[in-house]
């Protein structure tokens, strides 16, 4: 994927954001045109229409787990492929006006996300404090700055704090340590799908016919047949009636990996619908070992099959 000065990516605004985070760590998408935006909506829908080329999102937190407006925008809502894979330690503050004592804040501004990534350190030290939601935390941040109360605070950035001339009132308020977001670059498929890399994953959408015993074990069994690991595998309601869900699955490997192109093929054979989300290079260590052993694996009974086959009657 070559990102260039022109290109136009979309993220999560106000400026300060975590996603503008993420994006400023990635050199290319750092140098291209930034536009910021008010929801995830607002990004991917900006992205399927053609008016911006990419389109950055988080899409899933270790403490609380996937970014759900996110997700079923992609998988619902818009024919857009991930196109790379990011991963970000999120450090959260509590920031008000300088010089605002902690006992003073009657007020806490957030994105939901954030405010339960902070739950118990909330329940610990501001236990009667008020909750209000915000579509990001650069806007909660931004939001306190214009409040110019001593009792009004956020959950954000230091980054953000700044922007808006607040203080860190608390920092590392997070629930657990290692606290990471994943965030993943999309566009439209005339992107084309990025070139294997050795540490890639599949990301994949499975629909099933009908809620019936075994249902997931067949999809499931197709990959534990090739020994392909899923870093992912979640059930999504279909939005069509009570009790219909589709599965979203990330998939160690590249389509080009001859091993994920025959599960992705027999998948598509059996099940109603397969949404391909894209193969894309992954963020994080691990998995290049394994790959290469499954497609090696493949490739010995490929051999053995065309053997026999050598062998029928003409």
């Amino acid at each position: 994927m070559e990102v260039s000065a022109g290109t136009t990516v979309a993220y999560l605004g106000p400026p300060g954001t975590f996603t503008e985070e993420a994006l400023l760590s990635q050199p290319d998408l750092a140098a291209a045109r930034r536009l910021a935006l008010g929801s995830f909506q607002e990004v991917l829908g900006f992205v399927a229409e053609g008016k911006a080329d990419l389109g950055l999102v988080a899409i899933e937190n270790s403490i609380e787990g996937t970014v759900n407006l996110a997700l079923d925008q992609l998988v619902f809502s818009h024919d857009l492929w991930i196109l790379r894979e990011l991963q970000l330690e999120v450090t959260q503050c509590l920031v008000g006006l300088p010089g605002a004592r902690l006992s003073a804040v009657k007020k806490v501004i957030s994105i939901p996300v954030a405010t339960a990534q902070c739950r118990t350190w909330l329940s610990g030290h501001l236990a009667k404090a008020e909750e209000e939601p915000a579509p990001s935390t650069a806007e909660a941040v931004r939001r306190a700055a214009e409040a110019q109360d001593p009792g009004v605070a956020a959950i954000g950035t230091k980054h953000a704090a700044n922007l808006y001339g607040l203080a860190v009132l608390a920092e590392g308020i997070e629930d657990h340590e290692g606290n990471t977001t994943r965030f993943v670059a999309v566009g439209l498929p005339s992107w084309g799908i990025p070139a294997p890399t050795g540490h890639d994953k599949t990301s994949v959408v499975c629909f099933q016919s009908s809620d019936h015993p075994g249902s997931l074990h067949t999809i499931l069994g197709q990959f534990a047949a090739r020994n392909l690991n899923l870093t992912k595998l979640e059930s999504r309601p279909t939005k069509q009636a009570l009790g219909e869900y589709c599965f979203v699955i990330d998939i160690d490997g590249h389509v080009a990996d001859e091993v994920v192109a025959d599960c992705l093929r027999d998948l598509h054979a059996t099940l109603p619908a397969v949404k391909f989300l894209g193969s894309y290079p992954a963020g994080g260590p691990g998995g290049e070992r394994r790959r290469q052993e499954a497609s090696q694996a493949w490739l010995a009974a490929d051999q053995w099959i065309r053997k026999l086959r050598s062998h029928l009657e003409r």
